[in-house]
């Protein structure tokens, strides 16, 4: 039986957790709290394909979290269109260049490993291409690389797929 001595009184579980979304927001560095970062960081994979047609997939999601909170290391997976094509890179390692759009409307630039994978000597601008990489963000949009096998082991193997074929 509640007695008038608990009138006015919050229940426990409102404290409880005002107490873990004010050191959530003191622990992300900011001081500002926002409940949906807070869920966007807890979704599954599984659940962020369920929300439903239209939305982004599992691994657009992904891309998209890594690209606003300027994370790097990420491993990506996706697609975009080609909207340039640069000049090889040379020096040192060799590598591919382009940029493409992802969903979401970014620009990121592909460095593509020439020495470690094939070379895609059919891609023009307006292709679509499937990658499974490392996204490194910087202010341009960000670099997807690490589109290859790694012959030591030591990374996990990434890919472009474009007009049928794998190039990894």
């Amino acid at each position: 039986m509640r007695g008038s001595g608990s009138r006015g009184r919050r229940p426990l579980w409102v404290i409880i957790i005002v107490v873990v979304m004010a050191g959530i927001s003191q622990l992300s560095g900011n001081g500002n709290f926002s409940l949906s970062q807070l869920w966007s960081g807890f979704q599954s994979p599984s659940a962020e394909v369920a929300q439903g047609a239209g939305t982004a997939t599992a691994d657009e999601s992904r891309l998209r979290r890594a690209i606003s909170a300027q994370q790097s290391d990420v491993q990506v997976r996706g697609e975009g269109a080609v909207t340039r094509l640069l000049r090889d890179d040379l020096k040192g390692s060799r590598h591919q260049k382009f940029l493409m759009r992802v969903a979401g409307g970014t620009t990121i630039l592909v460095a593509h490993n020439i020495d470690l994978a094939p070379r895609i000597d059919s891609l023009k601008v307006g292709d679509r291409i499937s990658f499974y990489g490392e996204y490194e963000w910087n202010d341009k949009g960000g670099v997807i690389h690490w589109t290859h096998h790694d012959p030591g082991g030591r990374h996990v193997d990434g890919w472009l797929e474009h007009a049928g074929r794998r190039y990894e």
